[in-house]
């Protein structure tokens, strides 16, 4: 069940600072953030995407290493698929933050470090991660019989992610064809589809269905 609560807040790639989203995902065991959503989050530009480009042709005219803290990680993009995007640590993100300049940028060095001892803490402590997403659950409203069988549903997903990877699954699309006809023999559509008709986007499927979907999808 915990490392199922890790692959779950995996899959949420979403944390909030401020009302903003930022997207997230974890790469070398720990979290990696969007840094055109951090760019968002301290500059409120119009087109974060250009503010990120332009910053980071400047910063390697100047020669500055700075970019070289980024990788280009998959991330859920407003439209629902998953697209490559520019993503950095928490010492990459704090390196991009001090070429902003942003009145933002000490209060979100702040929450940035709570979040990443959160999850050195879950590291070393696996239950916190697992009571934290109970506590999360519980705060969006979800009933206790919910959040226990969406618990339970955690950790049989992790069980079965983990029979894919001995029988050879290891590409991120190896897991994402087989979760998609899990899906179709189940409810007759993929997890695309299914989120198209109840109208999500970003959101986590599995986090907007009720008791007898969360029975037929793991």
């Amino acid at each position: 069940m915990l490392n199922g609560t890790r692959r779950y807040m995996e899959s949420t790639k979403i944390v909030i600072f401020k009302g903003k989203n930022i997207r997230k995902t974890i790469f070398r065991n720990e979290w990696w953030f969007s840094v055109v959503d951090v760019t968002e989050a301290l500059t409120e530009s119009a087109d974060a995407g250009a503010y990120w480009r332009k910053l980071k042709q400047r910063l390697k005219e100047e020669g500055s290493e700075v970019v070289t803290f980024c990788h280009g990680l998959k991330l859920i993009a407003p439209d629902g698929k998953l697209r490559t995007t520019d993503c950095a640590n928490t010492e990459g993100v704090f390196r991009i933050i001090q070429s902003i300049p942003s009145p933002k940028a000490e209060p979100f060095k702040r929450w940035l470090a709570k979040v990443g001892y959160e999850r050195v803490q879950e590291i070393e402590d696996p239950e916190l991660g697992a009571k934290r997403t109970r506590l999360l659950y519980k705060l969006k409203g979800y009933p206790e019989d919910w959040i226990e069988k969406r618990m339970r549903g955690i950790a049989i997903r992790d069980e079965l992610t983990d029979e894919w990877k001995q029988r050879g699954a290891g590409e991120r699309t190896d897991y994402e064809i087989l979760t998609a006809e899990i899906s179709k023999a189940a409810f007759g559509l993929t997890p695309a589809e299914y989120k198209k008709l109840k109208g999500l986007k970003r959101e986590n499927l599995r986090d907007h269905m009720d008791d007898f979907e969360l029975i037929f999808q793991c």
